[in-house]
């Protein structure tokens, strides 16, 4: 287990995870490549798009079989989505198509950025929760958003770090961190945005509850190897974050004691 141990496990909507690292399947250089990656991370659940599978027949036959072989959760997304209704009929096409109840939400509502779509998402969100979905949407770190989307049904929040794709880390810290003291009862995952192991590190150790990465690991020189740091980040972080980290102080304090010490030298001023 990749978490830090079994009763510290990932729990979204009542159901446990065997790990806090959720890991996408799209822009891998090869099926091999993506195989080996999901066998380092040993993610809790593997993101993939309906379009993908449509395209399966045609493009990469052995995809879908690869992800069965594997045993993992499957999280559907509805990726691409820009409206409502888009999302909303995603959604219960990929129910159909994956057997599984559970979505990613996206609506994504600027193509430069794809920033969601703030008041389109909470009204799909409502929706699907509305249609026995277990809804993870994909949103900002907007608080006032999150708010709203846990008042429309949903049980736990994806939270992005920066941009998709950008591996700039995160962006916004206040915002992030405010998040997480403010939402402290619901399960937040951070996702897209991070680019190198020690930015789900640092969310860990911030009290997040998950990570979910796709182009860091995908788009790696050896995304296997970076799968597998990307686990172990999570699993320090996550370590660190239980065991209370010490306060930070603005100066100097010794952590050896000076009493008893055969010489003290002291500034006299």
């Amino acid at each position: 287990m990749t978490s830090a141990s079994a009763a510290d496990s990932l729990t979204l909507y009542g159901t446990p995870f065997a790990s806090r690292v959720l890991l996408g399947t799209s822009r891998y250089p090869s099926l091999r490549a993506l195989s080996d990656s999901i066998e380092a991370a040993g993610p809790g659940m593997v993101t993939v798009a309906l379009r993908r599978q449509m395209q399966a027949e045609t493009a990469e036959a052995g995809f879908f079989d690869l992800l069965k072989r594997h045993a993992v959760p499957l999280l559907p997304n509805t990726a691409g989505c820009q409206t409502v209704d888009e999302a909303v009929t995603t959604a219960h096409m990929a129910r159909e198509v994956f057997e599984t109840d559970w979505i990613k939400l996206e609506v994504i509502g600027d193509d430069y950025t794809l920033q969601p779509d703030p008041l389109a998402l909470i009204e799909a969100a409502a929706r699907l929760v509305k249609d026995g979905f277990k809804v993870l949407p994909y949103c900002t770190e907007d608080l006032v958003i999150a708010r709203r989307l846990i008042d429309a049904g949903c049980e736990a929040l994806m939270p992005w770090g920066a941009p998709i794709g950008t591996g700039k880390g995160i962006v916004n810290p206040y915002g992030l961190r405010t998040l997480r003291q403010r939402l402290r009862d619901v399960p937040l995952i951070v996702d897209a945005g991070l680019g190198v192991p020690s930015h789900a590190c640092q969310v860990m150790e911030w009290g997040f509850d998950g990570v979910l990465l796709n182009t860091a690991v995908s788009q790696a020189t050896e995304p296997a190897v970076m799968a597998r740091a990307f686990a172990m980040a999570a699993e320090a972080g996550r370590a660190a974050y239980l065991a209370g980290p010490m306060d930070e102080r603005d100066s100097a304090q010794a952590s050896t004691p000076v009493v008893g010490m055969p010489f003290w030298h002291q500034d006299q001023g």
